[in-house]
């Protein structure tokens, strides 16, 4: 198969990269469905379209031409294979799917890609988006790939650029971009021109609608502000639901801890999927749920969850609902979940890591994303620049005895209780948990607990949740779970400490990007409860004694931290 490179301008639009297979079957095309059937096959698995009926209209009298723009920034990583299912979707419905590659947008966003990188980060984009395209089976003659320089520098953008910056407003384009464009105290006047020059690709691409996540939302709406007032057609706008990465927040380039890169190896992919957020019976921002839903049921049309016949052996899922419903009523383990999605994904990934095995791919990679230099600027003079609050130690986390005031059932989760839980604070703070399979409303309430204080807030099923509750689990049958119990005359909002720590300030709040939770579990320690002999003590395990603000002397020392247990049948967990 040969791929040939042409060049194009706005009048005649021809495509950079037209990527010609053999022979399709009619039918995946789109040639064989009705309007309607497109239009489901197009908007399944959206979270929004505006201009539905605009859109029901073209495909009623011919192929939808649409566009998908990816700024050439961090390296792609597996959440990319969520627009690429939607790209299979729009290519089997007919349609007319035009990738762009958003060089100049890389570098006008905070230069996170420099100016000599751009070409070669190109290059690599287009090499392994080709390669994810092609592990999936994604039919290529009505798909064509654009360098946005190729056009974004003509004269004719150029002064509609100019035309649209005395139209919009500085508070407008602050706001279009502020979920897209990286955000700074004094943001530069490149971030400000990003969402205008993305609406005008729309009148440049000539295309009828544009795809994108809905973080993009607010750009989607200046686009269809504006691109009426020069004259410009408005145009259709489609969006995907963000994917959570695997500590629970957007999946991004930029945080090691949350994503799984394309050309990780199975060892590596094995390491994150086990490190990733999957709280039994949790829905809510599971990142491994949602690569599921949105890459693994669209591609494959079901799912199956690979497990020892002890446990029920292997399922065949048909239905993402029914996934979903097994997973929240906690018929799915997560340990067995992330083990058949590991399983699927390295299918999708092995030909993508064995293409990136020639030399020149190997080459390339190695340009276009070269290992930062150790020798950096700025601690030079200064070892200690890494202050408290980046380093990786216990004393950031903000660990306090609550009483549970108030505990029910979750009004859209079976599997969950929400509790009102006093923390020492002026109002007490909301905990969803998932305890309803172990214990009952009775054994929780007025029961005093420990809790991480300092996560951002999540939602679970729709109520926010301000705290987690720490847990300790065995995993046989029944499962044994059990909250941690502070020590006899201990008071809500006692601190709890990790010996030799006692002294640090714990952050205001742990932020998802610095994954500080998730690296003080990297070597697998586990909270454990030494006055509660029903969780029995495992020989050979590491201990780490946390200690408490109150209480009497002989009681403070009631916790430490376990190693998981190596034996086949025991498990431990540190919370729901």
């Amino acid at each position: 198969m040969k791929y040939v490179m042409k060049s194009f301008n706005r009048k005649s639009l021809s495509p950079v990269h037209t990527f010609l297979s053999s022979t399709e079957a009619a039918d995946i095309m789109g040639d064989q469905r009705s309007p309607d059937e497109k239009f489901q096959l197009i908007t399944r698995n959206l979270q929004e379209v505006l201009g539905e009926e605009r859109l029901k209209e073209i495909l009623k009298e011919r192929e939808l031409k649409v566009y998908w723009g990816t700024a050439t920034t961090g390296k792609p990583h597996v959440a990319y294979f969520v627009p690429m299912s939607k790209i299979a979707d729009f290519l089997k419905a007919g349609c007319e799917v035009t990738i762009l590659f958003a060089d100049l947008h890389a570098y006008l966003d905070n230069m996170k890609a420099p100016w000599e990188l751009l070409e070669l980060r190109v290059q690599y984009y287009e090499q392994i988006i080709k390669a994810m395209l092609e592990s999936i089976g994604v039919p290529l003659d009505k798909l064509r790939f654009v360098k946005g320089t190729d056009y974004q520098l003509s004269r004719e953008y150029t002064l509609d650029v100019y035309r649209l910056s005395s139209m919009v407003t500085e508070h407008d384009a602050k706001k279009a971009g502020a979920e897209v464009v990286k955000q700074v105290e004094h943001p530069l006047l490149s971030g400000l021109l990003y969402p205008g020059l993305q609406a005008l690709d729309e009148e440049y691409l000539k295309v009828d609608a544009q795809f994108g996540g809905v973080d993009q939302r607010k750009i989607f709406t200046l686009a269809e502000k504006y691109l009426p007032s020069l004259g410009y057609t408005k145009r259709i706008h489609m969006m995907n639901p963000m994917v959570p990465g695997l500590t629970g927040g957007k999946m991004s380039s930029s945080e090691e801890e949350s994503k799984i890169d394309l050309l990780d190896k199975n060892q590596e992919v094995k390491k994150k999927l086990k490190k990733a957020f999957c709280e039994p019976g949790n829905v809510e921002n599971n990142g491994v749920m949602s690569f599921v839903k949105h890459v693994l049921f669209p591609l494959h049309s079901e799912f199956i969850i690979k497990r020892d016949p002890k446990w029920g052996g292997d399922k065949v899922y048909t239905d993402y609902e029914e996934v979903e419903r097994d997973f929240a009523a906690e018929q799915i383990h997560p340990g067995d979940l992330k083990a058949s999605v590991e399983l699927a994904l390295n299918k999708l990934l092995d030909p993508i890591r064995k293409k990136f095995e020639m030399p020149a791919l190997k080459k390339l990679t190695a340009s276009a994303y070269p290992e930062p230099s150790k020798n950096k600027g700025g601690a030079k003079g200064n070892p200690k620049q890494t202050a408290d609050e980046e380093e990786v130690i216990p004393s950031r986390l903000d660990i306090r005895v609550g009483k549970v005031i108030s505990v029910e059932k979750h009004p859209d989760a079976d599997s969950l209780y929400l509790e009102k839980i006093d923390v020492g604070e002026e109002q007490p703070r909301t905990v969803v948990s998932g305890l309803v399979a172990y214990l009952s409303q009775e054994q929780l309430q007025d029961r005093l607990v420990v809790l991480l204080c300092n996560l951002k807030p999540q939602k679970m099923r729709g109520i926010e949740s301000q705290a987690m509750l720490l847990c300790a689990s065995i995993e046989e049958e029944p499962r044994k779970v059990e909250p941690l119990d502070p020590p006899e005359g201990s008071a809500p909002g006692d601190r709890v400490y990790v010996e030799g720590y006692e002294s640090g300030k714990p952050d205001d709040e742990l932020k998802p990007k610095k994954t500080v939770f998730e690296k003080l579990q990297v070597c697998e320690f586990y909270i454990f409860v030494l006055k509660h002999s029903c969780l029995n003590l495992i020989l050979g395990c590491m201990f780490i004694c946390l200690i408490f603000s109150g209480g009497s002397e002989d009681h403070r020392r009631v916790f430490c931290t376990m190693e998981r247990a190596k034996s086949d049948d025991q498990t431990w967990t540190d919370h729901l």
